[in-house]
């Protein structure tokens, strides 16, 4: 039986499987893994994004001058807080190239379970995918509703 996208997590109601323009088609396991494990990549970053530009609005690091740093994308923008956005990109990089790689034989975004807690299963993984959609949408929007309007992340929830 080919390989069909249809049946993998993240094809789930009310869209099931999105592929309008058909980068992916049925039959294609190993293009499908790669565009998975490359949405997965961007929604757990999107996830962090998120949080980190709202949690910086309130929570200043006292060291490397980082306390009197913008909130918002101009954090990564501005010296010092554009070093320390340098070294955590850095950071980040050889964090993948080194330790988190992709294994072939299992699902994309599998890096085992280091806590021990079982919860990699189809539910959690539809989950994941969800959540991280929607936090890719989230930062977008974070960011764009900041460029066009000077408010930082709590500024535009009324929180500041």
């Amino acid at each position: 039986m080919p390989f069909d996208p249809k049946e993998e997590p993240g094809a789930m109601e009310p869209l099931g499987y999105f592929d309008p323009v058909g980068f992916c088609p049925p039959g294609d396991e190993g293009k499908f893994k790669q565009l998975r494990a490359a949405e997965l990549k961007h929604g757990r970053v999107a996830m962090l994004a998120a949080v980190g530009l709202l949690a910086q609005c309130y929570i200043r690091l006292p060291f490397l001058g980082l306390k009197d740093s913008p909130a918002g994308y101009k954090a990564a923008l501005l010296v010092p807080s554009l070093w320390v956005f340098g070294m955590v990109v850095i950071i980040s990089a050889l964090v993948e190239l080194l330790w988190w790689k992709e294994d072939p034989w299992k699902e994309p975004g599998n890096f085992g379970d280091p806590l021990g807690l079982n919860m990699y299963d189809r539910d959690m993984r539809n989950k994941e995918l969800n959540n991280g959609r929607f936090a890719m949408f989230a930062t977008s929007g974070i960011l764009a509703a900041e460029l066009l309007t000077g408010k930082n992340a709590a500024q535009q929830l009324g929180l500041q």
